[in-house]
């Protein structure tokens, strides 16, 4: 087999892995808030904004400066990186007792993890240009994959023996993920950029640069803007969805409400992990540029259609048809990053796309919580599907007249 099909395979495998592991845990953090003692909605709602967020704000914060290092150090020593972090931090999160702690703990995990733009790049590198946009669906497959099961997985664990428990599963979980890349990933050193002399002000000029090179680029550039927009929207309502499906079912019942928003998760990562790959071939036929807008400005409209929602069937529905329409956008995203840069700096663009990415779920997160007790999630669900669709045509009616 060669080198790259191996690697191909054990990254696929460890963000499988990995992404049923932290999907185990991140739909709930309102019931774990509330085993914590928060008793009111409005501070369950404001923590798990601030909780779910803040992993994506320090990933992106670093994001750029990690991936400047990979395309220098290895791309593989930053995924084994990453991966242990996981372990540590969110292992860690099994002894919390406030939630303080735990947005502490939340905030580590995303300084020092961030296993996708390394992944990506790693695989990325040694493949066809034909072949990248195809490349970059089935990997973010791999992450849709796992966020079928790891809802369930919680779901599952989490009445049963604890949240508690399930930090330990998922700590276990990413260390086995990162010695299957230390083991058996391959890389090509002499793709890797190299810095004449080390020094903190060296590494950081170095990223500076590379961040700016980046953003300088026109078609990478509009293609940040459109994924912001699309992923604030997912990231002002997911960490709420569990409170959602109180609403829309009227259910007292906190582990019914937290089954049906496992099962929410899962519908919509079944979608998601179905669409990804055919986005990523179409992106591959048509461009990764059409794909993206395309998917955004749906992705708009499914996101405002969730404050009309009367039944739970119904959310189900809307909650598939999200998931395929988004999916687009990551592949666009990850694919335009990979055939707008040459491969010595496509770790840092990779970084930056993940960072945008981090950064608007985070912001979204935050956001989205402080509004929810404000406005409502449901005005939520429109005032950020309304956003994201204007983003997208704006963006391509600016890119239209730069022509």
């Amino acid at each position: 087999m060669p080198a790259w099909k191996r690697t191909y395979i054990v990254v696929f495998i460890s963000n499988l892995v990995t992404a049923v592991a932290m999907m185990s845990f991140l739909p709930f953090f309102p019931s774990f808030l509330e085993e914590l003692g928060l008793e009111s909605r409005d501070a369950v709602e404001w923590w798990s904004g601030l909780c779910f967020g803040a992993a994506p704000f320090a990933a992106a914060v670093m994001g750029p400066i990690w991936g400047s290092l990979s395309d220098r150090l290895g791309h593989k020593l930053m995924i084994v990186r990453a991966l242990f972090a996981i372990t540590v931090f969110v292992g860690a999160m099994a002894f919390v007792t406030t939630p303080l702690q735990l947005f502490v703990m939340r905030l580590c995990q995303g300084v020092f993890s961030g296993f996708i733009p390394p992944s990506i790049t790693l695989v990325s590198v040694s493949v066809p240009r034909a072949r990248q946009g195809r490349v970059a669906g089935n990997l973010q497959a791999a992450l849709a994959a796992g966020s079928v099961f790891g809802p369930l997985l919680g779901a599952a664990l989490g009445p049963a023996c604890g949240m508690r428990v399930v930090f330990v599963v998922v700590a276990a979980s990413a260390a086995v993920s990162a010695l299957l890349v230390m083991l058996f990933a391959t890389e090509d050193a002499s793709l890797l950029s190299s810095y004449e002399r080390w020094s903190p002000g060296v590494v950081l000029r170095g990223v500076y640069g590379d961040f700016l090179r980046i953003l300088r680029m026109p078609v990478l550039g509009r293609a940040l803007l459109v994924l912001v927009a699309v992923q604030f929207g997912l990231g002002a309502t997911t960490p709420q969805m569990e409170l959602f499906v109180r609403d829309v079912t009227g259910s007292d019942d906190p582990e019914a409400a937290k089954a049906m928003a496992a099962s929410l998760f899962t519908v919509l990562s079944i979608a998601t992990l179905v669409a990804t790959p055919l986005w990523g071939q179409l992106s591959d036929r048509v461009g990764a540029w059409r794909v993206l807008w395309a998917s955004a400005v749906v992705s708009g409209l499914i996101l405002g259609l969730h404050a009309a929602v009367p039944a739970f069937a119904l959310l189900v529905v809307v909650r598939v048809l999200l998931g395929g329409a988004a999916a687009g956008s990551n592949t666009a995203g990850f694919g335009l990053a990979a055939t707008e840069t040459q491969p010595e700096n496509r770790g840092a663009a990779m970084a930056v796309t993940f960072s945008a990415k981090a950064l608007a779920v985070s912001l979204g997160a935050m956001v989205g919580g402080a509004l929810c007790s404000w406005i409502g999630l449901a005005l939520v669900f429109v005032i950020t599907g309304t956003l994201t669709s204007v983003v997208a045509l704006v963006v391509v009616l600016l890119a239209r007249r730069a022509q």
